[in-house]
């Protein structure tokens, strides 16, 4: 019997250059166990992907600040600290660096975004400041300003909670330091080759192999096991 997973998704799902690989197609709609998708991304995303996968919509968004399942949304990420943090850093003269329209905070309810181009060093200097009540998260793919409190792990205890399924059940793959949390509460827990330092460290594998194809010998392996 196949195991359920945690997936992250950009870097894990994704080609180099960030697309949906082709292959998330082909294995993961008929995976018979569920598929929650965890992800640093706004809540609209894994749901969109989960809807076209034709699964289940089990997901986690915003780095563990928001979880779906079973027709429940539980917000768990209080996003008043993080937004002053981001508006001292404005008044301070940096910039969010999204452009006009700004869709990737648009539908944030916990955290902001900001682009890699912001200035990382201001943007800490005046997180520090929060005295704890925010964390920055680099995930690779933007600066993350969020409550501490939330995290891609606690929000699979939740939504594992709610499907009646132990957290050890779970394999969990990934490639960024969101995703340690995540590796901490699953049974299993792999790490691309692409992953940073701390998933890396956090995981039980670190593959040889980067992005989707990574996680398709973890999904290959998996099947074969199941058998």
């Amino acid at each position: 019997m196949t195991p359920p997973l945690a997936l992250d998704i950009d870097g894990t799902l994704t080609t180099p250059s960030g697309r949906i690989d082709p292959r998330v197609f082909e294995l993961l709609p008929d995976w018979d166990a569920p598929v929650v998708f965890a992800t640093g991304k706004a809540f609209p995303y894994p749901v969109a992907l989960a809807h076209f996968l034709g699964r289940p919509e089990f997901v986690i968004a915003e780095n563990g600040g928001v979880a779906y399942v079973d027709g429940e949304t539980a917000v768990l990420g209080d996003p008043t600290a993080p937004r002053a943090v981001v508006e001292a850093f404005r008044e301070r003269g940096g910039e969010v660096g999204w452009g006009d329209g700004d869709t990737v905070n648009r539908w944030r309810e916990t955290e902001v975004a900001l682009s890699l181009d912001a200035d990382e060093a201001l943007l800490r200097e005046v997180a520090a400041a929060a005295d704890g009540d925010v964390t920055v998260v680099d995930t690779g793919y933007a600066y993350h300003v969020k409550s501490p409190a939330a995290s891609k792990g606690k929000a699979l205890e939740r939504v594992a909670d709610a499907l009646g399924i132990a957290t050890e059940a779970f394999v969990a793959i990934g490639d960024s330091e969101n995703d340690a949390s995540t590796f901490a509460v699953a049974g299993e827990s792999y790490a691309v080759a692409n992953a940073d330092a701390t998933a890396r460290e956090a995981a039980d594998v670190v593959l040889d192999e980067a992005y989707m194809d990574g996680t398709e010998t973890v999904l290959a392996a998996l099947r074969e096991r199941g058998e």
